[in-house]
């Protein structure tokens, strides 16, 4: 018996088709439904294999479904919860994979019908490619995923929710919304908005007469791979966990002040002191 008779996902992309993926690899869903307005990706996902058949009205999707993944930009997930909420079979349980959590749940909670649970969820993976192409089965291997419950969760429903994420390889760690938004500011949010602002800042620079980010060697690549990620995704996530994303730019802008100060002052010994510490700091997650 699968742990999921009938998945149905909406946004059949990087993030719900690799969760697809992986379960249909498990033997752990039976059939799974896509849900979303881009026909063409929905009939790739069927021609893939990731999706049994697609629906593009979210209502008629989500009917009979005992699990339902939303995998849209955050800005949408509230107004999508509340438009599959009448349809809904009883006992349905609805997650997400969104980055912000607490204006997620404190939004989709109350909108769930009698016997029907939601349940925030966040796995800390993705690539900067999208659609049903770029999806993969081993994507949430060896990754976090963070489950947000509150007290009004369900315990079944909890329970539920995580073992999928371990059958996805993900190793589930539980946590307050609010918590959960302070920690993705400063792990992720911020290093995107460091990135885009990195790029932006070399190509502008008209200081050489040319555009240098011709000449830019693996380094710059590497750390700037991020901000090749979806604009309108980024957008989303920098307007609704704001407070928390503008709490962690104003302390990355102290701690870049002093190392500016340090360069002005042609601080040798605090120049060292300061690049020892990130190095260290940088060694003890690898």
């Amino acid at each position: 018996m699968p742990l999921i008779n009938r998945l149905a996902i909406l946004g059949v992309g990087l993030i719900g088709g690799s969760l697809a993926r992986i379960l249909r690899e498990k033997g752990e869903v039976g059939e799974i439904v896509g849900i979303g307005r881009g026909a063409d990706n929905l009939r790739r996902g069927v021609e893939l294999g990731v999706i049994d058949r697609y629906e593009h009205d979210p209502g008629e999707g989500v009917k009979g479904a005992d699990m339902v993944f939303v995998a849209t930009p955050v800005c949408t997930i509230p107004g999508i919860t509340a438009a599959i909420a009448p349809f809904l079979t009883p006992g349905a349980i609805v997650t997400d994979g969104g980055s912000v959590k607490e204006e997620i749940v404190d939004a989709c909670e109350p909108l769930m019908p009698a016997g029907c649970h939601f349940i925030g969820g966040h796995p800390i993976a993705g690539t900067e490619k999208s659609g049903v192409d770029a999806s993969f089965s081993t994507l949430y291997k060896g990754k976090r995923c963070i489950i947000t419950p509150t007290p009004a969760s369900d315990r079944g429903a909890l329970e539920k929710v995580t073992r999928m994420w371990q059958l996805a390889g993900s190793e589930v760690v539980l946590m307050d919304p609010v918590k959960h938004d302070k920690v993705v500011a400063a792990i992720s949010h911020l290093p995107h908005m460091v990135a885009y602002s990195l790029v932006n800042t070399v190509g502008d620079y008209d200081g050489c007469d040319e555009n240098i980010l011709k000449y830019s060697a693996g380094g710059f690549r590497d750390f700037t791979r991020i901000a090749s990620s979806d604009p309108v995704m980024w957008r989303d996530i920098a307007l609704q966990n704001r407070t928390a994303v503008l709490e962690m730019m104003d302390f990355f802008s102290g701690r870049y002040a002093e190392l500016r100060r340090l360069v002005a002052a042609g601080d040798g010994a605090g120049l060292e002191e300061f690049f020892t510490r990130s190095r260290q700091y940088r060694e003890s997650i690898l």
